[in-house]
């Protein structure tokens, strides 16, 4: 999920926490090292939300997956910062829908690469490549992407949960629009980000997470600062918002007891 400026390397560093690993430990996963978890147990203790939010953040992808599939014809998907794969990947969701949906992952974390390709080994459909998000040109041109994404189709670009890994010097709300201009009528984005109103939480993440990943981080945004991503696109309901609340089905997630940071964002069509 972390997208520094540092090239990208095929081996694991099993000394610096990774964003991707945390995550899949909030989530009750087995792919991190103790790096990892000590990370996800220090923020803890300032930001206890962490872990339901990441839950919640989890099966909100699930559940925007399945309606860009059902709702909007969408067949094939671009995830950018995919993260380890867990239970009920986007290829799943999507394949339930319709077998021959195509999905490609992003992801600059080598083990997401070894993971991912072992867990794809038979699903002609899906592939994952190691590549910095924000790197359009060279992953509209990887072979995996104009295998499996064909730029005559609406496809569903995802940039869930990610944002916040891009400093501003490299313009998210730029590459969202790189990406907007190379992709057909009828696209979807879903796009959302930690953000925070309260300076304290925003302070300390942001320095937090830049510090144990040695620079593999942006920073937790406000509101305001989310909802740029998303110009010239079309928001479809219910609008921007924290995303537990977005289409929630009858069984929600776990509450978020506390609301120093969200997950906030939304979906929107490319017109």
């Amino acid at each position: 999920m972390g997208q520094g400026s540092k090239p990208l390397s095929s081996e694991v560093d099993v000394n610096v926490p990774s964003v991707a690993r945390m995550y899949d430990y909030y989530l009750g996963g087995k792919d991190n090292y103790a790096v990892d978890r000590e990370a996800s147990e220090e923020l803890l203790k300032v930001v206890p939300s962490t872990q339901v939010l990441a839950i919640n953040n989890r099966r909100f992808l699930q559940r925007v997956v399945r309606v860009l599939a059902q709702d909007y014809g969408i067949r094939q998907f671009l995830d950018h910062g995919s993260g380890l794969p867990t239970q009920d990947n986007v290829h799943q969701v999507a394949q339930r829908v319709d077998e021959q949906s195509r999905v490609v992952y992003v992801d600059n974390d080598p083990i997401v690469l070894a993971h991912g390709r072992a867990l794809l080994e038979e699903n002609d459909n899906t592939a994952v490549i190691q590549a910095d998000m924000r790197d359009t040109e060279g992953i509209f041109g990887h072979s995996e992407v104009q295998r499996l994404i064909n730029p005559d189709e609406p496809v569903g670009v995802l940039f869930v949960s990610v944002l916040h890994c891009i400093p501003d010097s490299d313009d998210p709300a730029g590459l969202i629009r790189r990406i907007a201009d190379r992709v057909a009528p009828g696209s979807i984005f879903v796009i959302c980000q930690l953000v925070s109103e309260d300076k304290a939480t925003r302070d300390f993440v942001t320095n937090f997470m830049d510090t144990s990943t040695q620079g593999n981080w942006g920073r937790v945004r406000q509101e305001h600062e989310v909802r740029e991503y998303f110009t010239g696109l079309e928001i479809l309901e219910p609008g921007l918002v924290e995303v537990s609340t977005w289409r929630p089905d009858a069984d929600r997630g776990p509450r978020q007891l506390t609301e120093e940071w969200i997950e906030w964002g939304g979906v929107a069509l490319k017109p």
